[in-house]
């Protein structure tokens, strides 16, 4: 399978290509097969191109060195290094519960039928704050997070199941699954990035038990 990124060049190079045939020997579009020659090099390649660029762009936007690119992620990125187990993201980053290099893409996207291109809309929201709005001191969740989105690898899992908490009430796992009561209650897993109390923390390095 051909990478995106050398698909693109690839598109690129022949647009460019079939556009300076077009421009130094023009008079070749009085041809039929120069008039073909003349739609893919002004229309069907350039759009081929913007194609193969965004499928590029948007396989490139689930990474988490792509999230944490932005400065104010940051602090983000260095909550998922934190030496403590109450931290959530932390805890899944640094035992492969979500693939390291997509683990901000894995627990932010919906898991939905269109989640993936909500997120990105969500992305271009951010980009525009970050150049034209003003950037909060405490980034927040434009709603409130999903269980929807911690079930979708935890529910049903043994592990999950074999929690007192999660057996200790009735209705408790219907109640968490219909989002009546949210995974993030004060006393469950509450602790998230908390990038305001990050300064004296321990930090985990990777490779390191």
């Amino acid at each position: 399978m051909v990478p995106p990124l050398a698909l693109l060049v690839g598109l690129l190079a022949v647009t460019i290509l079939l556009l300076l045939v077009l421009v130094f020997k023009p008079s070749i579009t009085r041809a039929p097969g120069g008039k073909i020659l003349a739609f893919v090099a002004l229309f069907l390649a350039p759009g081929l191109a913007v194609v193969a660029g965004g499928a590029d762009h948007m396989e490139n936007s689930k990474r988490t060195e792509f999230c944490l690119s932005c400065h104010v992620m940051g602090p983000y990125g260095r909550s998922l290094h934190v030496d403590d187990a109450e931290y959530i993201p932390a805890v899944h980053y640094q035992n492969n519960f979500v693939p390291r290099d997509e683990a901000c893409y894995t627990c932010h996207t919906d898991y939905v039928m269109y989640g993936t291109l909500r997120s990105k809309f969500r992305g271009l929201r951010h980009i525009a704050v970050q150049y034209f709005g003003t950037i909060p001191d405490t980034i927040k969740l434009y709603t409130p997070y999903n269980n929807r989105e911690c079930l979708h690898c935890h529910g049903g899992a043994r592990k999950f199941l074999k929690v007192g908490a999660h057996r200790g009430e009735e209705n408790f796992l219907a109640d968490v699954t219909s989002g009546k009561r949210s995974c993030m209650e004060s006393g469950c897993h509450d602790v998230v990035h908390n990038v305001h109390e990050l300064k004296d923390a321990s930090v985990w390095k990777e490779g390191q038990p």
